[in-house]
């Protein structure tokens, strides 16, 4: 999900990135306050929120929240698909 509409571009690279290696990833591009998607994520149960703004479309990162452990910070993207993998392969043994 994006902070703003600027970020547009990065955010859906990024879920490009994530669907590659078969991630189930959506992006929020709607023109709605951060705080109304995050609480809509949360509702909908959605298991990680990525969260990308200035900050992160410089530094290749998203702002990564998980519904079970809460806020995990910034995270490389690369970084975060190879957690995700792990923890998508260890769930199918």
């Amino acid at each position: 999900m994006t902070v703003s509409e600027k970020f547009n571009d990065y955010a859906q690279s990024v879920e490009q990135k994530f669907l590659n290696p078969n991630i189930r990833a959506t992006t929020d591009l709607r023109n709605e306050k951060i705080g109304a998607k995050i609480r809509e994520g949360r509702l909908d149960l959605v298991p990680y929120l990525a969260v990308v703004g200035a900050k992160e479309s410089e530094s290749n990162t998203v702002a990564v929240r998980s519904r079970k452990d809460g806020e995990l910070g910034e995270i490389n993207v690369d970084t975060v698909i190879e957690k995700l993998i792990e923890e998508i392969n260890a769930k199918s043994l």
